[in-house]
């Protein structure tokens, strides 16, 4: 069974017993979270689609751990004024294991 699930702004397709990485949710290792804004739900016979989410659907996932991203490098710098700026980011990330797709 597979969803699409919407956090932190951007949309995942997870399945059961899989592993994904989201935005940065707050909580620690171990502990579980309950992802509601559930989009579509399928794998059985047909899809099932909601407007704008699928009513009664949920989804239940174990932190597995906080990480960082990659990180990106930027670098500024305007010509004849001897102005130079280097910056960098890494965003945090949340490890999250799927337990189950609930209808």
């Amino acid at each position: 069974m597979y969803a699409i699930v919407r956090t932190g702004g951007k949309q995942y397709r997870i399945e059961e017993k899989g592993l994904v990485t989201v935005d940065k949710l707050a909580g620690e290792a171990g502990e579980t979270v309950t992802l509601g804004e559930v989009l579509c739900v399928g794998g059985t016979d047909s899809p099932q689609w909601g407007r704008p989410t699928v009513s009664g659907a949920s989804v239940t996932a174990t932190i597995v751990g906080q990480v960082k991203g990659p990180k990106i490098d930027g670098f500024n710098y305007k010509p004849k004024q001897n102005i130079r700026k280097h910056w960098g980011h890494r965003q945090q990330l949340t490890r999250l294991r799927i337990e189950s797709i609930t209808l």
